[in-house]
């Protein structure tokens, strides 16, 4: 499922249903990502994903920013298998990840017109 198709609160409850902790440590270590990495990718502090991915409860915000953010490096996620690279991988997936990248992405998402750096997000079809 693509995370430029998530746009209902069913298409988000299935993502929390098919991303796991398990996927998000395969995940970073398919891009060679750290916690620390996917932490600077998405704004979800080191010590959340830590919590995260050692099974501990984590609010469904953070696990959507996190499955989405892995998503757009173009891996896919179902339960019961790991990882795998889906049909939408950026060509900059094998290189190293641009800070700061996603956060008006999933600002957008979860419905919020605001980014984390106070700046309006521009919609697309000028929604």
């Amino acid at each position: 499922m693509s995370s430029l198709a998530m746009s209902s609160t069913v298409d988000q409850q299935i993502v929390l249903h098919q991303f796991t902790p398990r996927h998000s440590a395969q995940a970073r270590a398919m891009l060679g990502w750290s916690q620390e990495d996917l932490a600077r990718e998405t704004g979800v502090a080191p010590q959340t994903i830590q919590r995260f991915e050692r099974h501990a409860d984590v609010n469904d915000e953070t696990r959507l920013t996190l499955a989405f953010r892995l998503e757009a490096e173009g891996l896919v996620f179902f339960p019961g298998f790991a990882p795998g690279w889906g049909m939408n991988r950026p060509a900059s997936s094998a290189s190293q990840p641009a800070p700061g990248s996603a956060r008006g992405f999933f600002s957008r998402l979860l419905g919020s017109t605001r980014a984390s750096t106070g700046q309006t997000t521009p919609q697309p079809n000028g929604v």
